[in-house]
C-alpha cells in the first residue's frame, strides 16, 4: 500500500479520526447509561468536532503563538503515527522493522508532551498548572507500563517487532494467558487509563478545580484537534493493548468478531473505572503508580523470566 495513503487514510489519520469517534459515541453512551440518562445520538462526537472548526481561534497575549498553534497538530501527528503502526502490524505482521516496537513506546507520549507545549506557551497560571500535573503524570505512569511492555518482550523470546509479538501470541497464546500476563494487563490498563487522562486521572484538566487546566485557553480549530487527538487516543489505546497482551485482531470469520469483544471489553473497562472513581491528587497518582502499580510490573516481570 502506498505510504500516503496508509498515513492518511487507512489505516491512519480518517480511519483512526472516526473509529475514534465512534469509540467515543460508545464511551458516552455507556457513561449516560450508568447515570440513567438516554445520552447523545451517533454523530454527536462529529458534530461537536466541525462546530469547533467553526469557532474564533483566540490567541492569548503574550503566548508564545506559534508553539500554542502548534502544539495541537504535535499531538495529532503522535497518535496518527502510532496508529497507523499497530493497525499496519496487526493487519500485515509480515511488515513492519526490528524495534517498531521502541518507536511506537516513544510516540505515545507526543500527545501528552504537546498538551505540555501547549499549556506553557499560553502562559496562562492554571494553564500551567495543568502542564505541570500532566508532565508528573506521565512519568508517573510511564516507568509501570514500560514493566508491563517487559512482560510481553520477555514472554516473545525478546523480540521488539509488533508484527513477531502478535504472530507469537497466535500461535502460542495470547499474553493474558499466563500469571505474568494477568499482572502485565492489570498494570496497563490501570496505566492507559493515566495516558488517557480520565477520571479518576483526569487531574491536568480538573474542570471543577482549574477550569479545563491545559485546555483553558484553547478555542476554535486548535481545541478542536486537540479533542480529536484525545479520542483517536480512546481506539489506539486500546489497539495497542489488544496488539501486545491480547493476541492483536484478525479479520477472518469468527475472529472478527472476537477482535470486536476485545475492543468492546476494554472501552467497557475504560467506562466502568471513570464512572466509579473519584478524581485523585497528582500526589496521590504518583504513589500509586510509583508503588503498588510499579510493584506487580515488577513481579510480573520476575514471573516472565522464571516461566510464569
Amino acid at each position: 500500500m502506498n505510504a500516503y495513503l496508509a498515513y492518511l487514510v487507512f489505516p491512519g489519520f480518517l480511519f483512526t479520526a472516526a473509529a475514534g469517534m465512534l469509540a467515543s459515541w460508545i464511551d458516552r453512551k455507556l457513561t449516560a447509561r450508568v447515570q440513567w440518562r438516554v445520552g447523545p445520538p451517533l454523530l454527536q462526537p462529529l458534530y461537536d468536532f466541525v462546530k469547533l472548526l467553526g469557532k474564533e481561534t483566540i490567541v492569548p497575549k503574550g503566548s508564545s503563538k506559534i508553539t500554542f498553534l502548534l502544539a495541537p497538530v504535535l499531538g495529532l501527528v503522535g497518535v496518527t503515527f502510532v496508529s497507523t503502526m499497530v493497525w499496519s502490524a496487526m493487519l500485515w505482521p509480515e511488515g513492519g522493522f526490528t524495534g517498531d516496537l521502541i518507536v511506537v513506546l516513544y510516540f505515545l507520549m507526543v500527545p501528552s508532551l504537546a498538551v505540555i507545549l501547549g499549556a506553557f506557551a499560553s502562559k496562562n497560571r492554571l494553564a500551567s498548572l495543568g502542564a505541570s500535573r500532566e508532565m508528573k503524570l506521565m512519568l508517573a505512569d510511564e516507568l509501570p507500563f514500560l514493566l508491563a511492555v517487559l512482560v510481553v518482550i520477555i514472554q516473545s523470546g525478546g523480540s521488539l517487532k509488533l508484527g513477531q509479538l502478535m504472530t507469537y501470541q497466535q500461535s502460542y497464546g495470547m499474553i493474558l494467558g499466563s500469571v505474568s500476563g494477568v499482572l502485565a494487563v492489570v498494570v496497563a490498563v490501570l496505566t492507559m487509563q493515566a495516558k488517557l487522562t480520565l477520571v479518576p486521572f483526569d487531574i491536568p484538566e480538573a474542570e471543577t478545580e482549574i477550569m479545563g487546566g491545559v485546555f483553558v485557553e484553547y478555542s476554535g480549530p486548535p481545541l478542536a484537534v486537540f479533542k480529536l487527538t484525545r479520542m483517536m487516543m480512546l481506539i489506539t489505546m486500546p489497539a495497542v493493548l489488544t496488539l501486545l497482551f491480547l493476541g492483536g485482531v484478525k479479520f477472518e470469520g469468527w475472529h472478527i468478531l472476537w477482535s470486536l469483544l476485545k475492543f468492546f471489553v476494554l472501552l467497557l473497562l475504560i467506562t466502568l473505572i471513570r464512572n466509579t472513581s473519584p478524581r485523585v491528587r497528582i500526589d496521590q497518582a504518583v504513589r500509586f503508580f510509583w508503588g503498588p502499580v510499579t510493584v506487580i510490573g515488577i513481579v510480573a516481570v520476575v514471573l516472565a523470566l522464571l516461566g510464569f
